[in-house]
């Protein structure tokens, strides 16, 4: 019973690794198998048709024949457990668990074998909770589990979630006496360190009678997956003292700690010694390294070790291929991948869900497709991970209801599809899709991460929804993510673009730990809010605070001194992005640069940097020389300019044609302001409709030029003409210039006070109480007179009144705007 017991566990432990030949016909059996069946037959003394049965079953099973081993199996007039044990063990490896359970409940006589390999197979199959509910009716059945089942079943604590039951098993082990038994106690010391409960499995660690490589090779894992990098370093030190050999698990986990304190001098040190004990054949370890280096960015020495390695498997080339796509080297990449799919190594291990990444980094939904086609026949698609790149892929590409359709039909739901579809939305300007989602995820029950709450606080912040900025800042807090820096400055990021510096202020000074992240945060806040002097102050400030500007940080700074006019200074932090900083300029730094110079009327300037440029301007530059031409009356400049935007194939919206149009029209050139519009016509593009919305009570209320369809749109009108009076005695006159259209003044002026941003102040005004603030936000730019109008509305209520447009803030207040008119 006990030899065939062993054999029983040893088939289970140990996987096919060849296609068994073809199964012979029963009544041809040699006359080896014959004396093999009647050796055994003496041996246990089991009966000789039963022991002659279970013999052939277990012939079909090693040759991969479940249905014919099932149908023998049914045939037999008469079973033991052997004949049973066999037969689970069976479905085990073949990962039908559930006719393995089947037949379970179908014994009556179960011994702890039974029980143990059908432990196993859920632990194998990560389904913990019904591996720990298979144990507790073991226990109830009144069978006692031996060594083996405690170390089957605790290989199967993985997470948080099974650490209560891992503490009763515990109590079981010392009530049994197996708490002395070397791999009982290496196997709950491992799965205390993989439920993150380093607290007990020191104390065990302690209190172990003995122990041996693998028990240090578990704590130690344990340390540098908890990120307790030197403990982990400490305790290697300690197990070389005291003369246990290091493993391939040592090396791994070292390196792992290397990883978390970031000092690639530490991984040298550990390469070196893993080629002094002759490791660098290992594989295991091979790929160790090539992990370690390829999250220290050592792109060259990835693939130095690389090309260097004596043996390579499916990992090390998913490694290397992960690094190449990190570092943004995607031909590297997809050369490499090409190379691996002619090797014979498992396809369904292939990188597929990084290769997914570079399909939605570059949007390109055709390469997406192919990998997903290949992820179906090697049937990975299946896979967690690249289930959720699927719809990460599909929902970035705008493909919104394939993503869905997949995403739907995902085994493990967790937050981070989710946050895929989520961000996919924010991204594609979709904001209240995405908090329609994000309310379904809530729903759901799926808990939220820092990355959900960083996409969906972007959309809060782009719908400029303050209130619900601050019922998401209450969720993060209560969640506690409040702590962490992506977070934290997402909030940041959202209240500075809800128009609450106060807000943003406070969140950057309640941050427990900053890195560069959070300094661009607030950076790009002071930038958003045209406060150029703390912008440049904040800038100053994270670098006196040990920290390296990026190129994130230098475009914030150079917007800001676009808006501001502080061209000087501008010009300084350009050039020292190169000389100083040795980072390479981008297209958004020069697009800011040609934007700043066109403000200050530097034409001939900015028109030399676009010629210097190593490439040609684009859309976004050729419209900031446009729009600045308008400003300045630049109209030979502005027609050039049009007529390089007029010609790109891609153009994003009317607006050259509209800005053109305004420019003929603000010189009364009627006849070139006709052209324009009819070549806007033919080319098929349309206006964008101006609006402005205004957040009042937690509602959101939208206007349009000229709306009437407000509940409240008599009141509205009523006080605009009431203000107009007191404005006209205030000294303002209207601007009619802006309002450009071929009609008489008298029509001009009553078309300037319905504009959509004065609707929604003056629906604020007769809507919150007197002296409060009021936040309007508008989706084109304010045009002057607007900005001349509030500002004497600012001077007449009393009140602050602050207007995003698609440029900028403009915080108005006692006749005075931020922007210093400069705008």
């Amino acid at each position: 019973m006990t030899a065939f017991r062993s054999n029983a566990l040893l088939k289970f432990r140990t996987p096919r690794v060849s296609e068994p030949p073809k199964a012979k016909p029963l009544l041809n059996l040699n006359l080896n198998a014959q004396n093999y069946v009647d050796a055994s037959m003496i041996k246990t003394g089991f009966d000789p048709n039963i022991c002659r049965s279970n013999f052939l079953v277990k012939n079909f099973l090693k040759r991969g024949e479940l249905s014919q081993a099932r149908i023998l199996f049914d045939q037999m007039p008469h079973k033991n457990t052997v004949s049973t044990n066999m037969m689970i063990s069976g479905y085990v490896n073949s990962g039908n668990l559930y006719e393995a359970r089947e037949l379970l409940d179908t014994m009556l006589d179960r011994t702890e074998v039974t029980w143990t390999i059908l432990i196993g197979g859920y632990s194998q199959a990560n389904q913990y909770r019904e591996a720990f509910k298979l144990y507790a009716e073991m226990h109830r059945w009144g069978t006692k589990p031996d060594y083996v089942t405690f170390a089957t079943l605790l290989s199967g604590c993985s997470d948080m979630e099974t650490t209560k039951q891992a503490v009763q098993v515990h109590s079981h082990i010392l009530k049994l006496g197996y708490h002395s038994t070397l791999m009982v106690c290496n196997s709950l010391l491992d799965s205390y360190c993989k439920s993150h409960r380093l607290d007990l499995a020191c104390r065990l660690f302690k209190e172990m009678p003995e122990r041996d490589n693998v028990t240090f090779n578990a704590l130690i894992t344990g340390y540098s997956k908890d990120g307790l990098n030197e403990e982990a370093i400490n305790l290697f030190a300690q197990m070389q003292n005291l003369g246990y050999k290091p493993s391939e698990f040592t090396f791994a986990a070292l390196l792992c700690a290397g990883i978390g304190l970031y000092d690639i001098a530490f991984g040298q040190q550990v390469h070196g010694f893993v080629v002094k004990t002759n490791f660098v054949w290992n594989v295991f370890v091979g790929n160790a390294l090539l992990d370690f280096y390829s999250k220290h960015d050592c792109s060259v020495e990835v693939r130095k070790l690389f090309d260097e390695m004596p043996e390579l498997d499916g990992i090390s080339y998913n490694v290397i291929i992960t690094s190449y796509v990190w570092d943004g080297h995607f031909k590297k990449s997809l050369d490499l991948f090409r190379e691996l799919q002619i090797t014979e190594y498992d396809r369904k291990q292939f990188p597929y869900a990084t290769m997914l990444s570079i399909a939605s980094n570059t949007l390109n939904l055709n390469m997406g497709r192919q990998i997903h086609s290949q992820a179906i026949v090697a049937t990975a698609d299946s896979e967690i991970q690249v289930g959720n790149s699927l719809v990460d892929m599909y929902a970035k590409c705008g493909r919104f209801e394939e993503a869905k359709r997949i995403f739907a039909r995902l085994a493990d739901r967790s937050a981070v599809p989710w946050t895929a579809i989520i961000s996919a939305y924010v991204q594609n300007g979709f904001h209240e899709e995405a908090l329609e989602l994000f309310n379904e995820m809530r729903r759901a029950n799926v808990s939220p991460d820092q990355a959900t709450f960083a996409s969906i606080l972007r959309a809060s912040a782009n719908l400029a929804s303050l209130s619900l900025g601050k019922q998401l800042h209450s969720s993060v807090i209560r969640l506690g993510f409040a702590s962490n820096v992506f977070a934290g400055s997402a909030l940041l990021d959202m209240y500075a673009k809800c128009g609450s510096m106060k807000d943003a202020l406070q969140t950057f000074q309640e941050m427990p730990k900053r890195n560069l992240v959070c300094w661009n945060a607030l950076i790009s806040a002071y930038a958003q809010n045209g406060d150029g002097e703390g912008t440049l102050r904040s800038f100053e400030q994270m670098v006196q605070s040990g920290f390296e500007p990026d190129s994130v940080s230098f475009l914030s700074v150079l917007t800001a001194c676009s808006h501001c006019g502080l061209v000087e200074e501008g010009l300084q932090y350009f050039n020292s992005l190169n000389r100083n900083c040795k980072i390479v300029p981008k297209r958004e730094h020069y697009a800011s640069m040609v934007d700043m110079l066109c403000r200050s009327g530097r034409f001939n300037e900015a028109e030399k940097l676009m010629a210097q440029m190593p490439f040609e301007p684009d859309e976004i530059m050729w419209s900031s020389v446009l729009n600045s031409c308008k400003i300045h009356k630049n109209q030979e400049l502005a027609e050039r300019a049009a007529d390089q935007l007029f010609n790109m194939v891609d153009l994003r919206d009317a607006a050259a044609y509209v800005n053109m149009s305004n420019i003929y029209a603000a010189t009364g050139e009627w006849e070139s302001v006709g052209k324009v519009k009819r070549a806007m016509r033919d080319r098929g593009v349309r206006k964008v409709t101006a609006y402005s919305w205004v957040e009042i009570n937690h509602k959101t209320h939208v206007f349009t030029v000229k709306d009437t369809s407000h509940p409240q749109s008599g009141k509205i009108m009523r006080k605009i003409d009431e203000l107009a009076k007191e404005m006209e005695r205030e000294g303002y006159k209207p601007d009619t210039s802006c309002a450009l259209h071929n009609e008489d003044e008298e029509i001009k002026v009553e078309s300037l006070k319905y504009h959509s941003e004065r609707l929604a102040i003056v629906f604020a005004l007769i809507s919150t109480p007197e002296g409060s603030p009021i936040v309007v936000m508008k989706n084109l730019r304010a045009c002057r007179d607007c900005h001349a109008a509030i500002k004497v509305m600012t001077k007449i209520v009393g009140r602050e009144i602050t207007v995003r447009d698609s440029s900028r803030f403009h915080h108005f207040r006692d006749g005075l705007c931020s922007c210093g008119d400069f705008w």
